[in-house]
This record gives structure tokens, sequence and C-alpha cells, in this order.
């Protein structure tokens, strides 16, 4: 007597269309979650102590004149992005950020214009974050009562037009044709005073040298009778000493806040931080009113994850935060430098702090 086992079926041809579908169907999906997506997530980004050292290096350095010493924290916030224009992101990577609360998941055009390349952005945060600087040392000065002086500079050139390779951002513009700059509106009248493609003598101070260059303007792209060369300018403001940042690889204009206090803290004996650990965000302008930023929640969860105790950001951004304050963080809202200053002495004193209407 023989034992057979159980009977081998061969697979139906149902079965193996079922689990080629079954395959088929899961690679299209993996492949699905890779493809990007226009979106762009923020995260909390790094901190920086602007009354410390990067890299051995002082983040303000300030030289030539009295100074003073300085301890404890007042930290830049920073946020980080992934996806267009800068990087791409895939849908799997839009889900993760979605789920965690201290990200946020924004619509491209939200944020970019529909044309605008990942480089065109890093340049005009390059821009934005020079200017903050700029405006910090305006606004600090004025908060002490110090001369400041503002010189004509060129903030970018645009790609393709006469400029573009003759100038850089940057550059100091001393005079045009002979006739000295000192305001921004100087330049737009000596470009116009002359035809299209007349020849421009341009000096500037390159390098800290003065350079003479020359350059044809060419007709303003929606004004063909308007003599354009291919510059932006603005006003760059110094102190009469100097005050140099030294911090690379970060953009945008939110750090002019806290680059202002440290500004005040290392220019007066009151020592702002007191040992403590502050953090905060928000633009400056020269008369130094604080204004909007972006991804106050993201900086929050920064701040707070770096070991920051006290936050200060623009008060604009009281209905955003809310709801989205870490556990051990005190926010205090303001609108401008003194108001900073008055806080911070409120904190070191022990004394009430103001806060966000409930």
């Amino acid at each position: 007597m023989t034992f057979e086992g159980p009977s081998r079926r061969r697979p139906g041809a149902r079965a193996i269309t079922a689990f080629i579908s079954g395959g088929g169907l899961l690679a299209l999906l993996v492949l699905a979650g890779l493809l990007p997506v226009p979106y762009v997530v923020l995260s909390p980004g790094p901190t920086f102590n602007t009354i410390g050292d990067v890299n051995g290096v002082p983040l303000v350095e300030i030289s030539e004149t009295t100074t003073y010493p300085v301890t404890g924290n007042l930290d830049m916030t920073t946020i980080r992005e992934e996806g267009e224009p800068r990087s791409p992101l895939t849908v799997y990577g839009a889900l993760v950020a979605w789920v965690d609360p201290d990200r946020a998941v924004l619509p491209r055009e939200l944020l970019y214009g529909e044309e605008e390349t990942g480089e065109e952005v890093e340049q005009r945060n390059a821009v934005l974050f020079s200017t903050s600087q700029s405006n910090a040392v305006a606004a600090a000065m004025r908060a002490l009562d110090k001369p400041v002086i503002g010189d004509v500079v060129i903030t970018a050139v645009v790609e393709g037009t006469p400029a573009f390779g003759v100038l850089d951002a940057g550059e100091l513009i001393l005079r045009v044709d002979g006739r000295q700059v000192t305001r921004p509106e100087d330049v737009v009248t000596a470009v116009r005073a002359k035809p299209v493609g007349s020849t421009l003598d341009f000096t500037v101070e390159r390098d800290g040298t003065e350079a003479d260059v020359q350059l044809d303007s060419a007709p303003k792209p929606d004004e063909p009778d308007v003599p354009y060369v291919g510059i932006t300018v603005g006003i760059n403001y110094r102190a009469e000493f100097p005050i140099t940042f030294t911090l690379e690889d970060i953009g945008g204009p939110s750090a002019g806040l806290m680059f202002a206090l440290a500004i005040v803290d290392k220019l007066t004996p009151e020592n702002l931080a007191a040992g403590g650990h502050v953090a905060g965000t928000g633009t400056i302008d020269p008369a130094g009113r604080v204004g909007a930023i972006g991804g106050i929640r993201q900086k929050l969860a920064g701040a707070r994850g770096a070991g920051a105790t006290l936050f200060l950001m623009p008060d604009v951004h009281c209905e955003e935060a809310q709801g989205h304050i870490p556990d051990g963080l005190t926010v205090v809202p303001v609108s401008t430098l003194d108001e900073a200053l008055d806080a911070l002495a409120a904190w070191r004193s022990g004394g009430p702090l103001p806060a966000c209407p409930a």
C-alpha cells in the first residue's frame, strides 16, 4: 500500500493574471510615490547664536570701537525647505511631512512664481539676507543714538542685460558719468539722462578699491523708449566702525531683529541675554520696525528644540502661532527693536512680559 500526498494543481490563468495585476499595481504605486509633486515642505532648521561664534569666528564681529562682554544666546532661527524649485519633493516625502505637526506642506505657487528657478530663489534670498544685515546696522545705530552712513549699492544684476558680467551685486556705486551718487534715484536719473544705446561710465567700489567700467544702455523690456542697464540699487547702511557678519549659506530677511539685538548687546554693558537662552525672528527696517516672516511655527519648534526659553517674534504672527507654542517656551510679540529691548529688560528683572491676546 502506498500513500499519495495531496495533489498539486497548477495555478489557473485567472490566478496568474491576478498575481501579475497585483504586482503591476504595486509597482505603479511605488513609482507614483517617487514622482515629484508641486509642493514645498517647511521644517525647523538650525539656530545660530548671533552673539556667539561660528567655526571659531564671531557671527557678528565688531572692531575699532569699545565692545562689552556678552553671555548666553540670542539665537536667530531658520527653516529648511524641501520641494520645487530648489529641490524635488516626492509624494512620499509630502505625506510624511503632512502628519508631522512641526512641518508644513504648502503649494509651490504660494511661495514662488511659476517660472522661478532655484538659482533665482537663492540669489534673491542672498540679497535679502544682506539687506537684513544692513538694516540691522541702521536700526541698532538708531537705538544707540550713533551715526549711520548710507551707501548706494547694487542689490541685483539681471542676466542678459548690459550690466550682466560688468557690474556685480554688492558693489557700491560712487559716480555715474562723473556725477556723485548719494541716493538710488541718482543712478536712475543718470541712466535716463541719455538716449537708449548711449555709453555710460560707472565708478564703483570693488573689493575696497575704485573701478571704472563702461556699458551701453538698452531698451527697457516693458518700456522700449526708456534706457535700461539691468541693475537694481538700494542703500547699504554701515556704522563709523567695522561691523562684519560672518555667517554664510543662509538666506532671507528674517534674521534682522536678532542681528540688531546682537549689535546692541555687544556695544552696551547691559548683557541682554544675561546668560539665558533667547531666540527670535523678524525682519527689521532701518527705523527699527519689526516685520513678518515665514514659517513661524517651524521656528518656534526649532527654538525650543535648541533649548530656548524665551522667543521674540513679530506681533503680526500672534494668531498664526496660537496653539503651536512648545511647552517651556515663553513667546513675546514685538513690533519694534525698542520693544524687544524693553522685553529683554523685563525678562532679566523677572517683571511681566507682553503676550499675545488670548
